[in-house]
């Protein structure tokens, strides 16, 4: 590959033809040294480091590995992650190019603890090869405690603090506006009934439901970034979000944006806020919307299993780089100009509150999926009775 500097080693492959007995024996030697070292090195990192072939069977899984998925000795060699692990099969995994996939899952043998995965595909130079993707699993079960116990820390404090300002900013001239609404509308009723009379009126209407959204936008907006903790009831996945497509429709028609939504009706229930599930649908089409040009596609789907709902939104859009994919759910993060940074952040404290979880998979160029993982209602049902 032009450009690219070479090592001792390299240029030692480059002549393997013409070496001779002895330092054949010498590379092979040196060659094991390394393999040594490399094996030592992953043997005593924390972090599991798996090696996956595009079917995800188990190349290579390090100590770390073994230890955070519960398996010991060699039992991890050729089996599949997607078998051990259900539900992290990436959903844009069937092209040439693999995703760049972050996500975190709950496992709960040996004991019960939250996993954080990174997967990236491994580029080698010989394109024929079969395609391998390096998998990264970290504990983040005490950073996950521990950032809830400090919900009200110094940056999150600030957002609120940022919110409630500009809360009583927008509030007080959205009091004056309803208030001289309702003056104008006083005053039209005095005048009689004339066709200037009721187009000015109409307006005015008009004028008082959009103050009324503002204000309702305020309201969950604050709502969303220091909820409550979520009124559970059962709850039907289907029905809450046709609801927001229903309200979205004419923004997905002005920018040309075509809504593919398969969701079934008989989908089994979860136990959820339903306005706090709006809050993150919301959130998630509004992103995808953001993302794509006219033309783009929006497609919804969702499957159960014996545990779970999913819930998976894809977009055609452009994609997240690799370096943002790792910071999404971090507060003020953004990779839109002009944006806060607290959509996807919003998404995760709800779910959160809500048992679930977040995965987010995404390829530059082709478009990104957001899969929600809702614990089904007769499985947590099951949970809390112990069986």
């Amino acid at each position: 590959m032009p450009g690219k500097k070479q090592t001792p080693l390299d240029r030692l492959m480059g002549r393997l033809d013409t070496l001779d007995p002895v330092n054949l024996a010498n590379l092979a030697q040196r060659l094991a040294k390394e393999r040594a070292l490399f094996e030592q090195i992953f043997k005593t990192i924390q972090e599991g480091v798996l090696v996956i072939d595009a079917d995800g069977r188990i190349e290579y899984a390090n100590d770390g590995a073994h230890r955070l998925i519960g398996v010991s000795g060699d039992e991890l060699d050729g089996q599949s992650l997607w078998r051990l692990i259900p539900g992290l099969r990436p959903t844009l995994g069937d092209g040439a190019a693999a995703p760049v996939v972050a996500r975190e899952f709950e496992l709960t043998y040996p004991e019960p603890r939250t996993i954080r995965l990174y997967m990236v595909p491994l580029r080698g130079e010989d394109r024929a090869s079969a395609r391998l993707d390096a998998v990264i699993l970290t504990d983040v079960t005490r950073d996950r405690l521990s950032t809830e116990q400090r919900i009200e820390d110094e940056r999150t404090s600030s957002i609120l603090l940022l919110a409630a300002g500009v809360a009583h900013e927008l509030g007080n001239p959205l009091n004056s506006l309803t208030i001289h609404l309702q003056l104008i509308d006083r005053k039209l009723k005095k005048l009689g009934k004339t066709p200037e009379a009721d187009s000015i009126a109409d307006s005015v209407a008009v004028c008082r439901e959009e103050v009324a959204r503002l204000d309702g936008i305020i309201t969950h907006f604050l709502d969303a970034i220091r909820p409550a903790p979520p009124d559970l009831a059962e709850t039907n996945l289907a029905d809450v979000l046709a609801e927001v497509l229903k309200f979205q429709k004419r923004e997905f028609d002005d920018r040309g944006i075509v809504v593919e939504a398969e969701t079934p009706a008989d989908l089994p229930p979860i136990m959820a806020d339903r306005n706090q599930l709006k809050q993150v649908f919301f959130n998630l089409t509004k992103n995808a919307m953001e993302a794509m040009q006219p033309g783009g596609k929006l497609k919804i789907r969702s499957r159960a299993d014996d545990d779970s709902v999913y819930l998976l939104f894809g977009d055609s859009g452009s994609g997240i780089r690799q370096v943002d994919l790792v910071r999404l759910f971090q507060p003020y993060h953004t990779t839109k100009s002009g944006g806060h940074g607290l959509g996807l952040m919003i998404v995760k404290r709800i779910m959160t509150a809500h048992g679930g979880q977040v995965g987010v998979e995404s390829r530059e160029g082709t478009g990104t999926i957001v899969t929600l993982q809702f614990p089904r209602k007769d499985r947590r049902v099951r949970m809390l009775g112990g069986g």
